[in-house]
């Protein structure tokens, strides 16, 4: 069966030859998309992650839509040159490439993107339009996929001509690894059984623990999520998940910020990435912390939320928002992050995952006591 790459270039004839012969027909040519929005986005615990709906967004070929059809077009006949040629670029590289097609040429002026907004608003009409993955067509946003550590695993890759890279996390002495593009395609295997995988919302911090010998002491994996994971980030939990089926926990921030933007959409996906989330999603990873109740058991140092910091209150108006909208935070299987969120709206108050350095700041390694402790005792929701 043919995947879906090289399905596209099918898919894309059969688009633009429909939109010619509406054209002929003196008709104008309307495009369907999946709408990514909250309001299109269901949620089923036994699935997992945000699914799309069946409404679609229609875009008609008018006086104020003709820029947005065109640039899609001349933005498609882009990405199909990556599958055609096994190219790889990211956004901006492609932003740049089609500045390069419009320069110099009257003919193209019209289409030319003002910013790389713009280009990456038209890539992604051209995902839901089609249904697919940017990275189908060899688009990538970031391929970093989080620095990872682990005495125990081993990662099999391979490459583009065929042969196999075989890299055992153990032997590459200080280094994270980072699984590159789509990680997918990697096989994953262990030593021996590990009991946990850890992913920590800040690098820094994930660094910190590794170095204080977390990963000798623990037969675990251990991974820096860089904030608001990434797609890379998510797929390497999916593949974990999925291929070593072991206990994931997030280690991060309190606050409302954490709860919805980032380990929400590492356990869920996000409403405006519907159609990917079933293969970036980690559905079973848990959230080890902070816990509300961990500020008066820890004694943490915690902070008001200030009302004059504009972000944190957007962050806050959001998790209202998203305890009225999101289909995430009614499924009563998600009861203890919804009532974390409702906290956080009624306190004002907000912990950082660094907090637990004050606990015993003679004992570099009481953090990760806390967390083992929290992990043994089931303290996480």
């Amino acid at each position: 069966m043919a995947s879906l790459q090289q399905e596209l270039p099918r898919m894309s004839r059969e688009l633009c030859s429909r939109l010619l012969a509406d054209l002929e027909k003196a008709k104008r040519p309307i495009l369907y998309a999946t709408k990514c929005s909250l309001d299109n986005a269901n949620y089923n615990h036994k699935v997992g992650y945000l699914t799309p709906g069946s409404k679609k967004v229609a875009t008609e070929l008018n006086v104020s839509s003709v820029k947005k059809m065109s640039r899609a077009i001349f933005m498609l006949e882009i990405l199909l040159s990556r599958i055609e040629t096994g190219q790889v670029n990211t956004k901006r590289e492609l932003y740049y490439i089609a500045k390069g097609y419009t320069k110099g040429d009257a003919r193209m002026k019209a289409l030319d993107f003002g910013d790389q907004d713009e280009s990456d608003s038209t890539i992604d009409f051209i995902c839901e339009l089609m249904e697919c993955y940017r990275e189908d067509f060899n688009c990538y946003a970031n391929d970093r996929g989080g620095q990872t550590y682990s005495q125990q695993l081993i990662v099999e890759e391979t490459m583009p001509d065929g042969d196999k890279a075989v890299i055992e996390l153990a032997k590459l002495g200080t280094a994270a690894f980072q699984p590159k593009n789509r990680p997918q395609s990697l096989k994953l295997k262990l030593k021996k059984k590990v009991d946990f995988c850890l992913i920590v919302e800040s690098e820094g911090t994930a660094n910190t623990l590794v170095t204080n010998g977390f990963t000798r002491r623990h037969d675990c994996i251990l991974i820096g999520a860089q904030g608001v994971p990434s797609n890379a980030v998510r797929g390497w939990c999916k593949l974990i998940e999925d291929q070593l089926d072991v206990p994931m926990y997030f280690f991060g921030d309190l606050d409302a910020y954490t709860m919805q933007n980032i380990y929400r959409t590492l356990k869920a996906g996000s409403a405006a990435s519907l159609i990917r989330n079933s293969d970036y999603s980690a559905p079973n990873v848990r959230f080890l912390g902070v816990l509300p109740e961990d500020i008066k058991k820890y004694d943490l140092l915690d902070y008001p939320v200030k009302e004059n910091d504009a972000q944190e209150v957007r962050a806050l108006k959001k998790a209202a928002d998203a305890l009225k909208n999101d289909p995430f935070f009614h499924d009563r299987r998600n009861k203890g992050v919804t009532q974390i969120l409702k906290w956080l709206l009624e306190h004002k108050r907000r912990c950082e995952q660094q907090a637990y350095f004050t606990v015993d700041p003679r004992d570099p390694t009481m953090p990760e006591k806390i967390i083992i402790e929290k992990i043994k005792r089931g303290d996480y929701v």
